[in-house]
C-alpha cells in the first residue's frame, strides 16, 4: 500500500480511506467492524467520519452513532495506535446536529469534546469543517450558486475566529491536523492565507465530492491542490453507487440499496447519467475491468494528489472494492476514459 504524508505535516496515511457514512444505519456494527479489520488487512489505516453520521437517512437521533461504533471497535481491540481517524463538525450544512447553528469556536470545543468521547480517544487525527459557514456549490448547487450575498468583511471575520479556534484546540493536543470539506479555490485560499498570518498549522486537506461523474474539482481546485500542497479526500468516489453498475435506468431502485432512502441520490440521478454510466461501463468491458475498480484506480491517477474514500454499506460490496489498490491504468485506458468525459462531461 503506498502511503502520503497530507499537505505540509507529518501525518502519514495510506493512498486509500475507508468510509463509514452508513455504519449505523444500512451497516450494522457488526459489519461495520468487519470493514475496520478488511481495510487494515489490505493496508488502508485511514478511516473518515463526522459527528453527523450516519447517513441514508439523515437524523437527530442517530447522530453520532458512527463514531461511536468506531469507539467501539477501538475498545474491544485497544488498536487504536494503528488507525488515523478523521472527522468532523458539521455546522449549518444539517439541522440534525446542534439545529443546524454554524461553525463557532464554542461549537467547535463542543463538537471535539464530542467526538473524542465517542471515538474512545485521546485526540482527532485529522479535524474537518464539513461545510463553509458561508455556504458552497456543492451538492447540485453549483446551476444557481450565487456568492453575491456574503459580506466579505463579516465572513472572513468569522474564518478568522474559526482558524484560532483550531490553533487551539491543536495547542490542547486535541487535534493533530486539520481540513476542509465542500470548500471552494477562494475559501481555501482565504483559510491558508488566515492560518499563515495567525500562526496556526494550515489545513492539510480537502474533502470535496470527485468521480468520473463529477469532476468539478479538475480546474481551479486542482491548481490550489497542486500549489498549496492540499490533498484531495475525495468522497462519492462511485457516485452513490451509481458507478457500481447497480441501478440500470432511473427507474432501478434495488430493494435495501441508497436509492430506496434516496431516489434522487441527491440530484445525481439524471437523464443525462446514465448514457454516461454506460459509456464509462464500455471502457471496463473492452479493458477486461470491474467499472467500480476502474473508477476508484482512475483517482489515484490524477495530476494531483487524490486519496479515495472508499465506503461499502456492506463487507461483501467492500470485498468487490479493495483489489482496486493494486489496479494500474493503462494508458490507453486512461485516454478512453478522458474520451468518454468529453462527451459526457457534467452528467448531474
Amino acid at each position: 500500500m503506498e502511503r502520503l504524508t497530507l499537505g505540509n505535516s507529518d501525518l502519514e496515511v495510506s493512498a486509500w480511506c475507508l468510509g463509514t457514512m452508513t455504519w449505523g444505519t444500512q451497516t450494522p456494527e457488526e459489519d461495520a467492524h468487519r470493514q475496520i479489520g478488511m481495510a487494515l488487512d489490505a493496508g488502508i489505516d485511514f478511516l473518515d467520519t463526522a459527528e453527523l453520521y450516519p447517513v441514508n437517512p439523515i437524523s437527530a437521533e442517530t447522530s453520532g452513532r458512527t463514531e461511536e461504533i468506531i469507539g467501539s471497535w477501538i475498545a474491544r481491540t485497544g488498536r487504536r495506535d494503528e488507525l488515523v481517524i478523521a472527522t468532523k463538525i458539521v455546522g449549518e450544512g444539517s439541522k440534525a446536529v446542534r439545529g443546524g447553528l454554524p461553525i463557532t469556536p464554542g461549537t467547535i470545543r463542543e463538537a471535539v469534546e464530542g467526538s473524542l468521547r465517542r471515538l474512545r480517544t485521546e485526540v482527532i487525527d485529522l479535524y474537518q469543517l464539513h461545510w463553509p459557514n458561508r455556504g458552497s456549490y456543492h451538492f447540485r448547487k453549483n446551476w444557481t450558486y450565487d456568492p453575491s450575498g456574503c459580506d466579505r468583511r463579516q465572513v472572513v471575520a468569522d474564518m478568522s475566529e474559526t482558524v484560532e479556534e483550531i490553533g487551539r484546540q491543536i495547542a490542547m493536543g486535541r487535534i493533530r491536523e486539520w481540513g476542509l470539506s465542500n470548500e471552494t479555490a477562494w475559501g481555501t485560499m482565504t483559510f491558508i492565507r488566515l492560518a499563515d498570518e495567525l500562526g496556526v498549522k494550515r489545513p492539510v486537506s480537502i474533502q470535496n465530492e470527485y468521480s468520473l461523474l463529477n469532476r468539478l474539482f479538475d480546474t481551479d481546485m486542482a491548481e490550489v491542490s497542486v500549489m498549496e500542497n492540499v490533498d484531495l479526500l475525495a468522497y462519492s468516489p462511485l457516485a452513490a453507487g451509481l458507478l457500481t453498475g447497480k441501478y440500470r435506468g432511473v427507474d432501478d431502485i434495488p430493494p435495501g440499496s441508497r436509492r430506496a432512502v434516496n431516489p434522487t441520490l441527491f440530484g445525481r440521478v439524471t437523464e443525462r447519467v446514465f448514457p454516461a454510466i454506460a459509456a464509462y461501463a464500455d471502457v471496463a468491458r473492452r479493458n477486461g475491468l470491474d467499472l467500480a475498480q476502474m473508477a476508484l484506480a482512475w483517482i489515484r491517477h490524477r495530476p494531483f494528489s487524490a486519496i479515495p474514500i472508499v465506503g461499502a454499506t456492506t463487507s461483501e460490496q467492500l470485498a468487490r472494492l479493495l483489489p482496486a489498490i493494486d489496479l494500474a491504468l493503462p494508458e490507453e485506458v486512461l485516454a478512453e476514459i478522458d474520451a468518454a468525459h468529453k462527451l459526457h462531461p457534467m452528467p448531474f
